[in-house]
């Protein structure tokens, strides 16, 4: 039986490390908004959004549902149309269920996402694999798309960009091209692209686009975007025969409550902030050189061309092996200097993102890895 010491602890939750330098990747995007931090409390009960639902939660006018997807979502995607999901996955596996059938091939770029390989698994098609270069950059190498494209004819073609882990990211235009050529419809993952640099489907030459709200668009989670060329709306978004108002793929309605009041929210602040990338850029690109100069090795594209990145940190590894925490000693050194995302028990490789830190807090995290090595040298 549950004690009420246990159902105690649900009500005390809190997160100690909110106003430690954030590095995690999985929230440096997505960070809330002071406006978003607002509607968290309106719109916090159940389906909230959808007082004012007529049957369709896209055209919810009150609050403006409707307009956020119909007109600022397409202009800010570069697409015709568009639609809220669950998360990028989800966008995925609708394209992926609706364009293709089952025992269908897609051509996929080699350092995709789990959750891709899930969907494709749960669609029922195969997947190929355009192979990387291998360490340490792990490169996909654009013009290498063309051969499974011509030998498999596959039903769709999707690139991760840019790569979860990697950080690489690939010339989606030129597979848009390619994938055209063939007659293929492209889809462009861009979970950790959208709402973080500028990004627009038509420019990418692509069909179709997903984003991550909860991981890119300063949204509490899990939400996420699907954008579209108009001749794929009636294939994506299909109605239901026995409930004429529900689109088949989204299970009639996707994100409420929250979710989708704080994707809505904190939107002005984003399609601002995707106009300072370049800085985001010349952040990321100092921070790797300062760390190579601590003497772990950057993996993936360089010069460093996102946010996401991942090192070797061998030295690190090393100390693991002879201190009484093991791996764990990493996880509570970073804590204690005011730096958080280092997971736990992680010292081989760590996987890092600049996006929400300035440079002045970079430089401290810098100071965090030189004082450690120092300490156990």
């Amino acid at each position: 039986m549950v004690q009420q010491a246990d159902l105690d602890k649900l009500t005390t939750l809190a997160r100690p490390h909110r106003d430690m330098i954030n590095i995690m990747p999985l929230q440096t995007g997505s960070i809330l908004t002071d406006a978003a931090r607002r509607v968290l409390v309106e719109f916090g009960d159940g389906y909230s959004v959808c007082d004012f639902c007529q049957g369709r939660l896209v055209d919810i006018a009150n609050p403006p549902v409707r307009q956020f997807v119909g007109e600022m979502l397409p202009e800010f995607l570069g697409c015709d149309c568009a639609t809220l999901t669950y998360g990028a996955r989800d966008g995925v596996f609708m394209v992926i269920h609706s364009v293709a059938k089952p025992g269908d091939v897609v051509v996929v770029d080699g350092n995709r996402h789990y959750s891709t390989a899930v969907a494709a698994e749960r669609a029922g098609v195969e997947l190929v694999p355009v192979p990387n270069s291998g360490h340490p950059e792990y490169r996909v190498d654009v013009e290498a798309f063309a051969g499974p494209i011509r030998d498999r004819k596959p039903s769709l073609v999707i690139l991760t960009y840019p790569d979860g882990r990697y950080g690489n990211l690939v010339d989606a235009s030129r597979v848009g091209e390619i994938a055209a050529e063939a007659g293929v419809p492209f889809l462009v993952n861009g979970a950790y692209a959208v709402g973080r640099m500028p990004v627009r489907m038509d420019a990418l030459n692509a069909d179709f686009i997903v984003g991550s709200g909860h991981k890119s668009m300063a949204s509490a989670g899990p939400s996420g975007v699907l954008g579209m060329k108009a001749k794929w709306q009636d294939v994506i978004l299909r109605r239901s025969q026995l409930h004429k108002s529900k689109e088949i793929e989204c299970l009639g309605c996707t994100v409420r409550g929250v979710t989708l009041a704080t994707l809505m929210a904190s939107f002005p602040t984003v399609v601002e902030r995707v106009k300072q990338w370049n800085e985001q850029v010349a952040k990321a690109q100092w921070f790797s050189t300062a760390m190579e100069d601590l003497g772990f090795v950057q993996l993936g594209d360089k010069p460093h061309l996102h946010d996401l990145m991942v090192f070797e940190t061998t030295a690190l590894f090393d100390i693991s092996q002879r201190v009484r925490e093991r791996g764990y000693y990493l996880y509570k050194e970073m804590e204690s200097r005011g730096v958080w995302g280092i997971k736990p028990g992680q010292t081989k490789a760590l996987e890092l993102s600049t996006f929400a830190a300035t440079r002045d807090q970079l430089e401290q995290v810098v100071e965090a890895f030189k004082a450690i090595l120092e300490k156990y040298a």
